[in-house]
């Protein structure tokens, strides 16, 4: 795999789906993307960042009959830490061996490609063993290890190894808006996943403050070990929308934002 450059995937059978998005109740497993940008380092990071993070399904625990259900009083607003980060795993559900579970698979793994996390090598290593079909394994590993080098580190704000610079918080997150199945077999799917990203170091004085980006996402993946893992990937920019009239949040308010709103855990 050549960074910057498209990859050729292959199915069987044709067919499409729509993405619908469930709310976490908690962990916030994922960051953002790697989008192609303003400069050649947030290329790199858009390409870069089809990993997975934490690859995770929310689990609901089962209610008994006498367990009262929980009541929000009107006008009330959550409290941070119902979506904050807490640093645990959330159960690990795995997906159908069907169009829809590889569609869930691929939005999810899209939502950890350019997490914060991915920055951290033990942390990249593990999110490429949960995700990465195990053939691919190696393959990806020394690409990604190129490719986080402390050149590029430097170039999105952060530390040559990786850490956040004292007074910043850095915002690296994904949101899918929606998939579709190109080619599909019982063991095989190539899915395209269309997201919007955040990257960027929110901060006073932050000469890679957060940008806003679109791209689309193409993962071949396999059935492996009862689950799908991703074989190879490609990225491209777009499509992307008018920009609104809102205005840009304050470096503050970015930082705030992220430490209040957890990431999604499981997107379908």
């Amino acid at each position: 795999m050549t960074l910057g450059d498209e990859h050729e995937t292959s199915g069987g059978y044709g067919g499409t789906g729509h993405t619908r998005t469930r709310l976490p109740g908690g962990d916030d497993a994922y960051g953002s993307t790697r989008r192609g940008g303003r400069s050649s380092s947030r290329s790199l990071v858009t390409v870069v960042g089809v990993i997975v993070l934490l690859i995770a399904a929310i689990a609901f625990a089962n209610r008994g009959e006498d367990d009262p259900a929980p009541t929000t009083s009107a006008g009330s607003q959550p409290e941070a830490a119902s979506t904050a980060a807490s640093g645990e795993k959330p159960v690990r559900a795995g997906f159908a061996q069907d169009e829809q579970g590889a569609q869930s698979a691929a939005a999810n793994y899209s939502v950890a490609l350019g997490s914060a996390e991915m920055f951290n090598k033990a942390k990249r290593d593990a999110i490429l063993r949960a995700i990465i079909a195990p053939s691919r394994v190696s393959n990806f590993e020394t690409t990604l290890d190129k490719a986080y080098s402390p050149e590029f580190n430097k170039n999105v704000g952060l530390d040559e190894n990786g850490s956040t610079p004292a007074g910043y918080t850095f915002v690296s997150r994904t949101s899918p808006i929606g998939t579709k199945v190109t080619e599909a077999s019982a063991d095989n799917a190539t899915v395209e996943v269309w997201c919007s990203g955040l990257l960027g170091l929110a901060g006073e004085n932050s000469t890679n403050p957060v940008t806003n980006s679109w791209f689309t996402i193409t993962m071949k993946l396999e059935w492996t070990n009862n689950d799908w893992k991703i074989v190879t990937h490609s990225q491209k920019d777009g499509p992307a929308p008018l920009p609104g009239d809102e205005r840009a949040s304050s470096a503050d308010e970015m930082a705030k934002a992220v430490e209040e709103y957890g990431g999604f855990t499981y997107a379908r």
